[in-house]
């Protein structure tokens, strides 16, 4: 659990060297956020700074409890961050929204001895999504949209079924 601390206490003061070197050398990073899983530190430091870079004022905190697998092996650390968008993110390019976001995950970290072999971040990338676009994504419930995109996944299920044989 100490580890899950110093992880968001590194994170928050910027100190990418100490956060790094609190995870194996082949370390893997899934994230919703990502385009794909980071593999290895190098991969993790180059989405830590593009992170740090287009939401200079980001912010992780850790919500209790944390809980922690019987063999220690394991652990789940719910959080909460805020950020801003102000500068572009790159990759793949998102240009600054200015908006800012407020939401809930949790990430469930895997040790291997006493440094984090694997992270899992889970969240709502919708509701991220929507904060930092000032959009509503999801179809309101009974509403229009929502009866498109049901006619849409219903003709792409006949199509996958009766077309295509799966």
């Amino acid at each position: 659990m100490s580890v899950a601390l110093q992880l968001a206490e590194a994170w928050n003061a910027r100190d990418l060297s100490s956060f790094l070197s609190l995870l194996t050398e082949d370390v893997e990073w899934d994230d919703p956020a990502m385009q794909q899983p980071a593999k290895g530190r190098s991969a993790v430091e180059q989405f830590s700074k593009s992170v740090l870079k287009a939401f200079p004022d980001f912010e992780y905190t850790i919500r209790e409890p944390i809980c922690v697998a019987s063999d220690g092996s394991r652990c789940a650390v719910p959080w909460r961050i805020t950020a801003t968008h102000t500068e572009r993110w790159e990759p793949p390019g998102y240009a600054p929204t200015n908006r800012s976001v407020d939401f809930e995950g949790v990430d469930l970290l895997e040790f291997r001895g006493t440094r984090v072999c694997r992270i899992e971040t889970l969240f709502d990338v919708v509701g991220a999504a929507e904060q930092l676009l000032g959009l509503t994504l999801r179809p309101p419930v009974g509403g229009t949209r929502e009866r498109i995109a049901v006619l849409g996944q219903r003709a792409r299920a006949y199509w996958l079924r009766e077309v295509r044989g799966q």
